[in-house]
């Protein structure tokens, strides 16, 4: 019978629990390494703390929802995808169900409930986990991960060490970076890190009056010189120094990258993309005829949410209290053009520790995407955030964190 062998995971977020789940569940000797005194403290987060597990979408869908590369999951989705997660978790008595967007999360509401069904398959397949201990070291030689090295404690001995350390995002939960670091000691070329799915900053000084207010159904186009990208329909909301919500997220990380490239970029906000210019017209022509000694203000509401016509008098310059009849043709032109266009200097991106998720982290050139491993060090295997893969909002960064942590996993027992 052959001897089994001692697996490391380092993480224990999503990546780093199935990892070990499955080198488990094949009859290795594994070892979970948590900095935290909990495991998945940043998992509990997710979805507003609901955890959007996966989505409902094909395969063909999901690889288009990351920014790049999404090709490169194709080997670990093909061992493990969103239906296996369903099994996964239906299995063993956690019921989910599907949402808006084929969005799928536990009927529970509760991230804590996924949480508590992989600590129980990790303990149900003996694998030791260590709380509060943070790696500060690997050691190789010719080229083969030996052990691995903990603040204050003797080192680790592994025939396979899988780092499932996450990125730097929400760096209060323990994502601070260290296996990303100890990756490129070892030679492993890193690609930059920046925040992604993250909210964004505008110099205007309306988004503080509109803190907390959401827009419906709308679309933002940003536009980079002689470049531009636009969002899909749906909610925008307003933070006390920019602009958040779904479709801000969703195409947030190009924005950064221009950003990051010192680049001038602005956000138009189409409040109306069922409407062109011409039939927002039409429509603003009746108005006028048939409410002819109406406030202005109150026109306006019927096009735009109360807290915003203010400052949309206010842009546009039109009189407050003025009648509808006093509206001008240039008036009249303003508003479309505002209702179309409503226009923001985009000046920065929230924090690191405000982001959703990191982009960047691991080259994928560096990785063999068959058995997520390292092809630099024999033995080592990456799962997760701190590979440079990163994912829409709707459970795709957390397919993407059990698939790889899966067939990392499973390849490091092999």
């Amino acid at each position: 019978m052959r001897r089994a062998k001692k697996v490391v995971v380092v993480g224990g977020g999503p990546a780093g629990m199935m990892a070990a789940i499955r080198a488990s569940q094949l009859g290795q000797k594994v070892t979970l390494i948590e900095k935290n005194n909990i495991l998945g403290k940043k998992l509990l987060l997710s979805g507003n703390e609901r955890c959007n597990l996966t989505n409902a979408n094909n395969v063909d869908v999901f690889f288009e929802g990351y920014s790049k590369n999404g090709e490169f999951l194709r080997d670990a989705f093909k061992l493990f995808f969103n239906r296996d997660i369903i099994e996964f978790f239906e299995s063993r008595g956690l019921k989910l169900k599907t949402e808006k967007d084929g969005r799928i999360f536990p009927e529970t509401n509760r991230a804590t409930s996924v949480r508590d069904i992989l600590k129980k398959e990790l303990l149900r397949n003996k694998v030791k986990i260590i709380y509060g201990a943070q790696m500060v070291d690997i050691v190789v030689q010719d080229k083969k991960v030996q052990s691995v090295g903990l603040m204050g404690a003797p080192f680790i001995s592994a025939n396979s060490l899988i780092l499932a350390t996450g990125g730097i995002t929400y760096g209060s939960t323990g994502s601070t970076g260290e296996g990303i670091r100890l990756a490129e000691v070892l030679g492993h070329k890193i690609v930059s890190l920046r925040p992604g799915l993250a909210a964004l900053k505008t110099d205007k000084t309306y988004p503080s009056a509109l803190e907390g207010s959401t827009l419906k159904e709308v679309s933002v186009t940003f536009v980079c010189g002689r470049k531009q990208i636009t969002s899909h329909v749906g909610d925008l909301l307003f933070t006390r120094v920019g602009i958040s919500g779904p479709i801000i997220l969703s195409i947030s990380g190009k924005v950064i990258d221009w950003l990051t490239d010192g680049k001038k970029v602005v956000a138009s906000v189409d409040l109306s993309p069922s409407l062109s210019r011409e039939e927002i017209d039409t429509q603003l022509m009746k108005e006028i005829i048939a409410n002819s000694k109406k406030n202005i203000s109150n026109v306006l509401k019927k096009n735009l949410p109360s807290r915003l016509v203010d400052i949309a008098m206010e842009v546009l310059e039109i009189t407050p209290g003025g009648q509808v009849s006093q509206l001008t043709s240039k008036n009249r032109k303003k508003i479309v053009s505002f209702l179309k266009g409503m226009n923001l200097k985009v000046i920065g991106v929230s924090s690191f520790e405000k982001a959703m998720i990191t982009r960047g982290g691991i080259s994928l050139k560096e990785i063999n995407p068959k058995m997520m491993a390292s092809r630099k060090v024999n033995g080592l295997f990456f799962a997760g955030e701190m590979i440079d893969l990163d994912g829409d909002t709707g459970g795709y960064n957390l397919q993407e964190a059990f698939s790889t942590g899966y067939l990392a996993g499973e390849s490091a027992a092999k």
